[in-house]
């Protein structure tokens, strides 16, 4: 029969299970309040280049940096992870859910898909 170790004992040891516990409800609030500041603040530059008869060129604008800021680059790639663009990836292999010509070719004469 085992015997339990004790606390002070040499024989203890720290226990294997140690889960990361979840954000706190802390960190998600002061990111959500960061995100509501930025809103704030483009709104209010907004309203100022408005007010400046700048509106149109400011909102564009921050259309190309929301964009700019939103795309990804090369180096952000995960290992194995392939490109919706089915050139980029090796042997050109489409990703799963990619219609290809042969498929609407079928599909538009109504020709049962083969293997079904």
């Amino acid at each position: 029969m085992l015997e339990a170790a004790q606390p002070g004992s040499s024989t203890s040891q720290p226990p294997r299970n140690r889960a990361v516990p979840p954000p706190s409800c802390w960190d998600q609030s002061f990111l959500t309040n960061i995100i509501f500041l930025k809103v704030l603040l483009w709104l209010v530059l907004l309203g100022l280049f408005v007010e400046l008869e700048f509106g149109l060129p400011y909102f564009v604008l921050s259309l190309f940096y929301w964009m700019y800021v939103g795309t990804r680059g090369p180096e952000e790639k995960k290992e194995g992870e392939k490109s919706a663009y089915s050139v980029f990836n090796p042997g050109c292999e489409a990703i799963q859910g990619t219609l290809t010509a042969e498929q609407l070719e079928r599909e538009l004469q109504f020709r049962p898909l083969e293997g079904r």
